[in-house]
């Protein structure tokens, strides 16, 4: 755990560093669009497509599911009761809210996944965020987000959901998984061959996006609650919830860990494009990214003994 995380670290790092220095006068913010759009365009559903197409379908699948969908509405939740009676107002509501109830489930939880438990793991990151907070997040979320910021929501929140191209890979995979079809030698070193780009570029994206705003104490309410529920009380809850439905093993550990993660990166692009609070968001994700330093290998930990 402790291996990936700073493995982890160094990447984000790396991608700050670059952010702030701009080697060869380029511009982080165009470099972020790029490296995310070939990772989400082309990489990952490569990746997706090969953990999927043979990962293990039944029961287990379905909990993971399950869990990852109260873990998202649980952090609304929670969110929402708190920030409501606080009188928040809508745009800081539509941001913590955001914040709260969705984490960093691919582009951080598939390398901790992975270097924590092993390469089983990487199939558990995928369908907790495909099978259910990526879905979520482009209906629920969305709606959230232009309610509480003002701003229309796209129509056809259908279509946008389908325009996924990680989701259309992760239904190919499930098809041809429980069709039976078998994963060639060339196609399987193909997409290994793909996938391998996933996780260093999704991290040192993620540290390019990371930004700070001045002004912090004065924000200081909005934002510990939202560290709070986001690497503390959520995974409690998931990890209770988990035991109720007897996920047990290192299957517990992976869902938890995957509750824990940090507050999601692409949220900058809903506060940005619905009219939340950016520079609240970006402190969010500041915060919650460099305490998970500390708190996943607490939960790993802690888990290793209950």
């Amino acid at each position: 755990m402790f291996q990936a995380i700073a493995n982890a670290a160094f990447l984000i790092l790396a991608g700050v560093l670059w952010r702030w220095l701009k080697p060869f006068g380029t511009d982080a913010a165009q470099m972020r669009r790029s490296l995310t759009s070939l990772v989400y365009g082309f990489l990952l559903p490569a990746l997706v497509l090969l953990v999927l197409w043979r990962a293990p379908l039944g029961v287990a699948a379905l909990q993971v599911a399950f869990v990852a969908a109260a873990c998202v509405l649980g952090g609304l939740g929670l969110a929402w009761a708190w920030f409501r009676w606080q009188g928040t107002p809508p745009r800081a509501l539509g941001t913590v809210l955001l914040a709260a109830g969705w984490g960093n489930f691919t582009y951080l939880g598939l390398p901790v996944l992975e270097g924590a438990l092993g390469g089983w793991a990487r199939s558990v990151a995928i369908q907790f965020d495909l099978f259910a907070a990526t879905p979520l997040l482009l209906t629920l979320g969305i709606l959230l987000a232009s309610r509480l910021g003002g701003q229309a929501a796209p129509r056809g929140l259908l279509r946008e959901l389908v325009m996924v191209p990680p989701i259309w890979a992760a239904l190919a995979g499930v098809g041809l998984n429980l069709a039976g079809v078998p994963l060639g030698a060339w196609m399987e070193q193909f997409l290994e061959m793909l996938g391998t780009g996933v996780v260093p570029l999704m991290l040192f994206s993620t540290g390019l996006a990371l930004r700070w705003a001045p002004g912090l104490r004065e924000r200081l309410s909005l934002v510990l609650p939202v560290i709070g529920l986001r690497l503390v009380l959520v995974p409690l809850l998931v990890l209770g919830l988990a035991s109720l439905l007897g996920v047990g093993g290192e299957l517990r550990t992976a869902v938890v860990l995957e509750a824990a993660m940090p507050s999601m990166v692409l949220g900058l692009v809903l506060c940005d494009r619905f009219g939340l609070d950016t520079r609240l968001y970006a402190e969010i994700v500041v915060l919650t990214t460099a305490l998970a330093a500390f708190t996943l290998p607490s939960w790993f930990a802690l888990l290793g003994v209950v």
